[in-house]
């Protein structure tokens, strides 16, 4: 018998900023860099015999729990990836409710029949997956495997080795960023013994969804910003609210229940030279997911630091929350790159 252990990665920047990322490569935030540490905590004394994940940066940072303390190899495995989502990827979840609402939904309660250009098939992921998960199952017989992947496509694979109908997994919950399933594989077959556990979370008080009321709505839906380019309405209606919008670079409006909340101006070189929010929509968390399109925008360009000048101490302490860590004078740095961190 093969115990295999299936584990969700930590919290990403398609978690924390609200993106749809399924193949695109994102980082781990630093809050999941606490989960990383609670998961290496509760599997401190668990005996592994190897160690897999999906290829992506993601899941192999997460994995890092595991491999890393036990002295193994990490196996990289492309079968392991997330869901393929096709042109959604990069949007945020907000725009695709209101520019593909019928596939959104179908997405979160249908997803036999969910497409979009370039998306992968329920199918084409299980005959992906499960096979390579089998083959795990028939080498290490006897062993136990941590197998670190992603929610969507866990949700799939659980669902399906537990015997449920497509129509039954719709229903089902998402796991939790590091959650933990186990599976024992023996004579060709799968028995899911547990899943989605968030213990080790709960404990910390680091679950992403007791932040989140996404997976609480039935439609898995929930109220979030969208974005576009900064118009002269939306500078009109900002300056009555306070705010001086800057000319140059690109320039961003952040967009909430149909009105402009906020916006960033980009500039070259990774700089982030305005960031401003409504007062009246501070403390909710709004804040945060605008970040997400100035690291997507930058990374294309190749740009591995973001900076911007704060000397507000309040606001420092606000990005430093989101990674940035202080540079010279009241300037701030967030590195965006995919070099590994030395410790985790």
């Amino acid at each position: 018998m093969t115990r295999i252990y299936l584990i969700r990665h930590a919290e990403a920047e398609g978690n924390l900023y609200r993106i749809a990322h399924g193949h695109y490569d994102s980082l781990i935030t630093e809050r999941g860099y606490r989960q990383i540490a609670a998961l290496r905590e509760r599997f401190a004394h668990i005996p592994i015999d190897a160690v897999y994940a999906s290829d992506l940066f993601r899941t192999r940072t997460t994995a890092r729990a595991i491999y890393e303390p036990k002295g193994l190899p990490l196996h990289p495995t492309p079968a392991f990836r997330e869901v393929g989502i096709g042109v959604w990827e990069g949007h945020p979840w907000q725009e695709l409710a209101m520019t593909d609402p019928e596939e959104l939904d179908r997405f979160n309660r249908d997803m036999a029949n969910w497409h979009v250009e370039g998306s992968e098939t329920v199918e084409g992921v299980l005959n992906r997956y499960i096979p390579a998960l089998r083959a795990i199952g028939e080498e290490y017989d006897g062993k136990t495997v941590a197998v670190f992947s992603h929610g969507t496509v866990l949700r799939l694979v659980l669902g399906t080795l537990q015997g449920l109908t497509m129509e039954e997994i719709n229903k089902t919950r998402h796991g939790d960023n590091t959650s933990v399933s186990l599976l024992e594989y023996e004579d060709g077959q799968f028995r899911v013994i547990y899943r989605d556990d968030n213990s080790h979370l709960v404990e910390a008080g680091l679950s992403t969804l007791a932040r989140q009321t996404w997976w609480k709505d039935k439609k898995m839906t929930e109220r979030g910003e969208y974005y576009g380019p900064m118009t002269e309405a939306d500078c009109r209606s900002l300056s009555e609210c306070g705010a001086a919008v800057p000319e140059g670079g690109e320039v961003i409006a952040v967009h909430y229940d149909g009105e402009v909340i906020g916006g960033l101006q980009l500039l070259p070189g990774g700089v982030i030279g305005w960031y401003w929010l409504r007062p009246d929509y501070r403390g909710r968390r709004l804040g945060v997911p605008p970040l997400g399109q100035a690291v997507q925008h930058f990374r294309t360009q190749g740009v591995e630091n973001l900076r911007l000048r704060c000397g507000d101490e309040d606001l420092r302490r606000f990005f430093e929350s989101l990674g940035f860590v202080p540079g010279e004078g009241d300037e701030m740095v967030k590195y965006i790159g995919y070099k590994e961190r030395e410790t985790i």
